[in-house]
């Protein structure tokens, strides 16, 4: 900003602080914050805030009300959040994994939160639950629609994926969930997944069995968190209280 421009503002900000003094009003500023003059485009802290707003932005248009409180509060999740943060290409995939209202979905909104209160150079986010990604993929009589849906959920720097494991497995849905992983797999692009299966389990279904071998191997290389949520519904439990 030119100098001439910022002597302007600093005169008119005096001028405010005699108005308000006349009218009993006194203006102290924190110890740590800047004047309005000084503040602005050409401040380090001003364009960290200014991430932050955008960023946190992004991340409530894609998250539904009920998951507008979310944090993430379990230590291995906050830990790939930070990872995330420091270089988004080394954050790898964070799965979460238990039955069915253990808060799997609230840590990972929480997680994709905690990345954007931290106020990233860029910040991209999809979140859906993956019955209804399938839904979207279907061939439609739109041409090119659903190829254009799919390479936008395999090109977004974050995709959350909620319920991953739960709709009915088929040839087509095997061929769609491997283009779509191994996209993201081959780009180094974060991902967070909800699943009600296990990661493993030999006595019973697992995400192997929904995902085919093909995934599950590129999973097996792009989990670098893997979190297991253990406890009672809790949904349930606040219904009987």
């Amino acid at each position: 900003m030119p100098e001439p421009q910022l002597a302007c503002q600093a005169r008119s900000v005096r001028r405010l602080e005699k108005i308000l003094a006349a009218k009993g009003i006194s203006l102290v500023a924190d110890d740590d914050s800047l004047s309005y003059a000084e503040s602005g485009p050409g401040n380090p802290r001003w364009h960290h805030d200014a991430r932050v707003e955008y960023a946190l932005t992004r991340w409530e248009s894609a998250t539904p009300p009920r998951f507008r409180d979310a944090e993430a509060t379990l230590p291995l999740v906050r830990a790939w959040a930070d990872r995330a943060l420091d270089d988004p290409s080394r954050a790898g995939t964070l799965l979460l994994t238990g039955l069915t209202g253990t808060g799997k979905t609230h840590q990972a909104y929480g997680a994709l939160r905690h990345i954007a209160s931290g106020g990233p150079d860029r910040f991209e986010v999809l979140a859906v639950n993956s019955a209804d990604m399938y839904g979207r993929l279907r061939p439609s009589a739109v041409m090119g629609a659903s190829e254009q849906e799919l390479r936008r959920l395999s090109t977004v720097q974050y995709l959350f994926l909620d319920d991953f494991g739960t709709s009915k497995t088929s040839e087509w849905t095997e061929e769609i969930t491997y283009r779509l992983i191994n996209h993201r797999y081959n780009h180094c692009l974060p991902t967070v997944i909800t699943s009600n299966l296990p990661a493993r389990d030999a006595d019973g279904p697992d995400l192997t069995d929904f995902v085919g071998d093909r995934v599950a191997s590129r999973l097996a290389e792009m989990v670098t968190t893997l979190v297991p949520m253990i406890g009672d519904d809790r949904r349930r439990r606040r219904a009987t209280a």
